[in-house]
């Protein structure tokens, strides 16, 4: 059976690729920030027995379109409309993680009903000042010319003899990784300043309605645990629960406990 998918948005002309694996009550996936629809395939061996899993590959990510623009989380959110129209699963449930969790709940706030389920694993979305600043070491590894190449070609034998070639590969291989993510390189050149942090959802969020499930980790390095504890006590009736010893790669590691935490959530 083919689950590889691709839709035509008529509207923006633009392509979104998708999985669609189970079947039952539609469940939509978004991944995260440097992730594509692959990365939910380990949850979804656990659900597709009673869901119909769609992980969608996000504006900018995976095998759909890559216009080359300024990304927002709006226009994520109108890209994951025209999908869920195109699908005809309004309303649906939606499971997002780290970024896609922040396009997920600005989502459930613009349509609040058409989300019948709203779960949140690890969510990006809530300003933290803290985050300025700590990516300025990458950007020249975002400027588009190929004399950033050349110098990191020039400082391999010097990093041999310095005993950091695997820390120059790493550099690289970031390089070679932001340079192929179009949202990537537009959040990290434009999100530098506190008041840059104009579309994250802690103010707005106590609006919604939507049940909610948020799950995070207590390793987790990426997104603060308070991040997570915010979305929990902002939304009414949202429930958390907090994985022991669990990093930001909640879908890769930790898909049985997400399972049965959404089993028994979408259960009630």
């Amino acid at each position: 059976m083919q689950h590889k998918h691709t839709l035509f948005l008529s509207d923006t002309k633009q392509q979104a690729a998708y999985l669609d694996i189970g079947c039952g009550k539609p469940l939509l996936m978004l991944h995260g920030f440097l992730g594509e629809k692959t990365c939910w395939l380990p949850l979804i061996e656990l659900l597709q027995s009673q869901f119909r899993c769609i992980s969608l590959d996000m504006l900018g990510f995976g095998e759909s379109s890559k216009p080359q623009i300024t990304y927002d989380v709006a226009l994520e959110v109108a890209f994951v409309r025209q999908v869920v129209e195109e699908l005809n699963i309004d309303p649906c449930c939606i499971i997002g993680h780290s970024f896609g969790g922040w396009v997920a709940s600005a989502y459930a706030l613009k349509y609040p009903n058409s989300v019948s389920g709203l779960i949140l694993a690890a969510p990006a979305g809530i300003r933290d000042d803290s985050f300025c600043g700590q990516y300025d070491a990458l950007r020249p590894l975002l400027w588009e010319t190929p004399a950033i190449d050349w110098a990191l070609q020039l400082a391999k034998p010097f990093a041999s003899l310095a005993g950091k070639s695997a820390q120059l590969q790493q550099i690289s291989e970031w390089r070679r990784e932001l340079m192929s993510q179009p949202v990537a390189r537009s959040f990290l050149m434009s999100r530098m300043r506190p008041e840059d942090a104009v579309d994250t959802v802690e103010k707005d969020i106590y609006k919604l309605r939507v049940p909610t499930l948020v799950i995070t980790g207590d390793a987790d390095e990426t997104i603060p645990l308070w991040h997570s504890e915010t979305y929990a006590q902002e939304i009414p009736g949202a429930k958390l629960v907090i994985i022991p010893s669990a990093t930001h790669a909640l879908p890769q590691t930790q898909a049985s406990a997400m399972a049965n935490s959404i089993l028994q959530f979408l259960g009630n």
